[in-house]
């Protein structure tokens, strides 16, 4: 099967100091702009890119340090902040012409989303997040055996070396389990585009563990930051999640609600991976939300 989004276009630009990022671009109208989560590349979003296209301009980039983007060295704490990551979004979207413009995001994604929501309400017209806590509430919900379903989070959390080394050394293995465990229909992840998102992680270790190590650090303290400053996502959200709450022992609506007061908060019985397992619903809620 084709690997790019059919009737896209890719483009490389540059967002940063030394920093580009791929995206693939396509349809007219008022602009969308889809960001990928973990362990996957802008291809998660292909059948929802390709059903906005419709009537959207659509714009679709690999985060930096993931696909086919820029993977700078992590030289320090900002590197991979989503407070830079969120930026490069939206100088991305400026150069291809667009000062404000819709947002949603997935897992990894969705944080830079908020943080994009948060640092620049200008250009964030409206704000999509899939499957995922704030980071400053993530942490703090996490707690006891529970807190296993995030082993993750705890590996990648550790000083550079070993846990670059660790998955280095099964990166197939430990990037593979996700996409298993996290998906209710291991059909929607076909096998091309399974070992595209093995491939692209495999050769991005050491940038998703920095991305990761950064949001047990820097992105905790901007998140708390935003929290003492009263920062609100004042734009309409929309926020569809699994229903983990009631296994891990938190309310999302009413966590996502202290940050977001135009909130329409959503449950789904879809895996993880929701743009791909249900990608009808994503863009029908999608729609719904840019019609607010």
């Amino acid at each position: 099967m084709s690997l790019s989004i059919p009737g896209f276009a890719h483009h490389r630009i540059p967002v940063d100091q030394g920093v580009s990022l791929d995206a693939a671009v396509g349809g007219e109208g008022s602009p969308v702009v889809l960001l990928h989560g973990f362990p996957q590349t802008h291809l998660m979003w292909r059948h929802v890119a390709a059903d906005l296209a419709a009537d959207h301009t659509v714009i679709v980039p690999d985060l930096r340090g993931y696909g086919a983007s820029d993977k700078p060295a992590e030289d320090g704490p900002d590197t991979y902040a989503k407070r830079t990551m969120a930026a490069d979004i939206v100088n991305l979207a400026e150069r291809l012409g667009h000062r404000r413009f819709a947002l949603a995001g997935h897992d990894r994604g969705a944080l830079v989303a908020v943080r994009a929501g948060l640092d620049h309400p200008e250009a964030v017209s409206h704000l999509a997040i899939l499957d995922v806590l704030p980071t400053l509430d993530m942490w703090e919900v996490l707690h006891g055996a529970n807190a296993a379903v995030a082993f993750h989070l705890y590996l990648m959390a550790q000083p550079p070396g070993l846990p670059e080394r660790m998955i280095a050394a099964s990166a197939d293995e430990f990037f593979g389990f996700f996409l298993d465990a996290w998906t209710k229909d291991p059909e929607a992840i076909p096998v091309a585009v399974r070992a595209a998102y093995l491939r692209a992680s495999r050769e991005a270790v050491t940038s998703i563990v920095a991305d990761y190590r950064a949001s047990a650090g820097v992105d905790i303290e901007h998140d708390r930051a935003s929290r003492a400053n009263g920062d609100l996502l004042r734009m309409p959200v929309t926020v569809v999640q699994q229903d983990w709450g009631a296994a891990l022992g938190y309310d999302a609506a009413a966590l996502w609600r202290a940050w977001a007061p135009d909130l329409d908060h959503r449950l789904t019985d879809s895996g993880h991976f929701m743009a791909e397992e249900d990608p009808v619903m994503v863009a029908k809620t999608l729609r719904e939300l840019l019609a607010r």
